[in-house]
């Protein structure tokens, strides 16, 4: 963890694989959830991880953050949770005669907001700044977020009951929902075979590869990929052309398109790349888009999916010739 300094992609790239790597070592599966991740924090993104219950959801956000030497904070959300318990609040010191912040456990590196949807909204939207400002404001009073910083939330999409639905504009502020699903057979008895050796299942035994300078340098280096005038094309084609199909009643804004080319550029870095290719954005585009469109109740009724619609208008949509830096 000794390394501070990052000379080029091949560096970004072999950093990469190495806290991917160490997630993987615990985590059985997944590689697109990991992958997400880690594309998610170098693009200054949040991600929504979406799944039944014990599939590894929280697990995954904690081992993720060890592995990046970062600090953690889980916020179990429910109904009585209120917006002061997540940002922090005034208190006053009798000895000194004033109010003093104290601060929230939204102060940390990486934030788990595990199942997100059991708090009622008012206390879910004292995540807007933080998710957007990378700040919070408490009675006038700004105050400034750990760099890097990262909210990773979870949510059961089966269970409806006691539950409140996270609002357009908060999903809005997910630069990724990513499924999290069952594991197949044989990953489930790998799982059943590492957990049989510990003398804790829910022990975690990662060590931290990297560190809060380090990532924040990665993020920098992801910036300094080059996005090609044909890739903004193909972006903008794609979000429009979604707009525009008939199973869509509100179509994604210009904050998606923003986001899929921030997170294709990350995707880059961490694939060694200084340049976008289209595939970057073909892979990205069912996440980054599929929680920001709204389906006409036709197209519900008929059982579309947010992820059919936009497969279809990526296999429409012209892939721009060869691209390079």
């Amino acid at each position: 963890m000794g390394r501070t300094l990052i000379g080029s992609f091949e560096d970004v790239k072999e950093l990469s694989k190495t806290i991917m790597d160490e997630v993987k070592s615990v985590i059985v599966g997944k590689e697109e959830a990991i992958e997400g991740l880690l594309i998610a924090l170098l693009s200054g993104g949040h991600v929504l991880l979406e799944g039944p219950p014990g599939v590894a959801k929280t697990y995954m956000a904690k081992a993720f953050s060890m592995t990046l030497g970062c600090t953690f904070k889980r916020i179990q959300f429910t109904p009585d949770l209120l917006p002061a318990d997540i940002i922090g609040t005034n208190v006053y010191n009798q000895q000194k005669g004033v109010f003093e912040f104290i601060p929230g456990p939204v102060f940390a590196n990486i934030i788990l907001a595990d199942e997100i949807n059991r708090a009622p909204p008012r206390t879910q939207a004292a995540l807007l700044e933080c998710m957007q400002e990378k700040q919070v404001t408490v009675e006038g009073k700004t105050h400034s977020l750990p760099k890097p910083f990262m909210v990773i939330a979870t949510q059961n999409p089966i269970e409806l009951e006691g539950t409140y639905p996270l609002p357009e504009a908060q999903l809005d502020r997910f630069l990724f929902k990513l499924p999290v699903d069952y594991p197949v057979i044989e990953e489930e008895v790998e799982i059943l075979q590492r957990k049989s050796i510990l003398e804790d299942p829910e022990e975690i035994t990662v060590r931290p590869v990297v560190n809060p300078t380090i990532i924040v340098e990665m993020s920098r280096w992801a910036t300094k990929v080059y996005v090609d005038k044909k890739v903004m094309d193909y972006i903008a084609e794609i979000v429009t052309s979604i707009r525009k199909s008939r199973y869509i009643s509100y179509g994604a804004s210009p904050r998606a398109s923003i986001a899929l080319m921030l997170a294709s550029r990350a995707r880059a870095a961490i694939h060694g790349r200084n340049y976008i290719e289209p595939d970057d954005v073909k892979i990205l585009a069912p996440f980054v888009l599929s929680h920001r469109i709204i389906l006409t109740p036709e197209a519900e009724l008929e059982g579309v999916t947010p992820m059919q619609v936009i497969s279809e208008v990526i296999n429409r949509v012209p892939v721009p010739a060869e691209i390079q830096a």
